[in-house]
């Protein structure tokens, strides 16, 4: 029997709804394998221990973090209780920088069952790979002065080792996938930080002579995602294109609700993390309509990178034939509550098996 240590963190709104379902799933995905166990261990961290405790986490609480396999999180944020700068930094980006997740990714595909907002999706499926430490989102910059004289000054940080790391994954998960990648840029715009990321992206290319490659500018792509997304598989971009990416991906499945993610330590030093796309949602929290798809393919994605290709694959399958089946929540037209999802996908799981 092999036992994994995961971190729980459902966080803030719709997250302390989804999560605890969600690792029904889990349970139920182990004693179908019947040689794993999950041992989930639950921090209660979030703006409501943020507004009892005056911080996001307690001092050393990323100490006990990385002690785990995986940390598994909900949603970060209330914007109601916490402005966002301080809950987000002060727990869902501490956590990616200290346990070095350098790559962020971000999968979307056609479903079934979901209606895409685009009159002709064609069954695209592409997954995003963004960097996820440093270029536009580097804490390098300040303000200075009042008033008319006020200024603020952002830099974006772009180091060849990070650039490097993030398109060379690109391209070895396209050599898993259908061999294409596209990368993200505006180095007609951007003068210094995208032709270095052209450069460096030209250059590893080189080292994959089998994968197609492409560079669109991302005000293009971005439109291409809308008008073709199935002629993308991989696409890889910095900080802010990644994200800007990733929510257009979303909005294209048809609901931010099922979108997945995930921060990935590559260096096997510290656990990676995994989170849906979704927020927190605190105006429907409680509610028990928050669709719990985005929490659960986040748990695939979570197998995948385990190593248990069979199972995530197993999982999502099953997602998808119970969204087909017309077991959905109101988010994409249906009328199930966010338990009656779960429990029909983990009455599936076992009659698959």
């Amino acid at each position: 029997m092999v036992i994994h240590n995961i971190a729980v963190i459902p966080g803030d709104g719709v997250g302390q709804e989804v999560v605890p379902e969600s690792l029904k799933v889990l349970e139920t995905l182990a004693e179908i394998h019947d040689g794993i166990k999950f041992e989930f261990t639950d921090f209660p961290w979030g703006c409501e221990y943020y507004l009892e405790n005056g911080s996001m986490m307690p001092e050393h609480g990323m100490d006990n973090l990385k002690n785990f396999e995986q940390i598994f999180l909900g949603a970060v944020g209330d914007p109601r209780l916490v402005p966002d700068h301080i809950s987000l930094w002060g727990l869902l980006i501490k956590i990616r920088r200290e346990c070095e997740q350098v790559i962020n990714l971000r999968p979307a595909k056609y479903i079934e069952g979901v209606k895409s907002p685009l009159a002709n999706p064609k069954d695209f499926d592409f997954v995003i790979v963004r960097e996820n430490s440093e270029g536009e989102y580097s804490e390098v910059g300040g303000t200075i002065h009042q008033g008319a004289d006020e200024i603020a000054v952002q830099n974006a940080v772009f180091t060849r080792k990070a650039v490097e790391r993030t398109v060379r994954y690109a391209f070895k998960l396209a050599d898993s996938r259908n061999k294409k990648v596209t990368s993200a840029t505006k180095s007609n715009g951007l003068i210094y930080s995208m032709p270095f990321w052209d450069k460096v992206f030209h250059e590893i290319g080189q080292e994959y002579t089998e994968i197609n490659t492409e560079t669109n500018h991302i005000d293009a792509l971005s439109s291409f995602l809308v008008t073709k997304p199935a002629s993308f598989d991989v696409i890889v971009g910095s900080n802010l294109f990644g994200d800007i990416l990733t929510d257009i991906g979303a909005a294209i499945m048809g609901s931010i609700g099922i979108a997945p993610a995930a921060n990935i330590n590559i260096n096997g030093k510290y656990p990676s993390m995994f989170e849906p796309v979704h927020g927190s949602a605190p105006d429907i929290a409680g509610k028990e309509i928050a669709n719990p798809i985005g929490q659960l393919w986040t748990a695939k994605m979570m197998l995948d990178h385990m190593g248990y290709d069979e199972l995530g694959k197993l999982l999502l399958d099953t997602i998808e034939e119970t969204i087909g089946a017309g077991v959905k929540t109101r988010d994409l037209g249906g009328t199930s509550s966010t338990r009656e999802v779960v429990d029909e996908i983990v009455k599936r799981l076992k009659r698959r098996v």
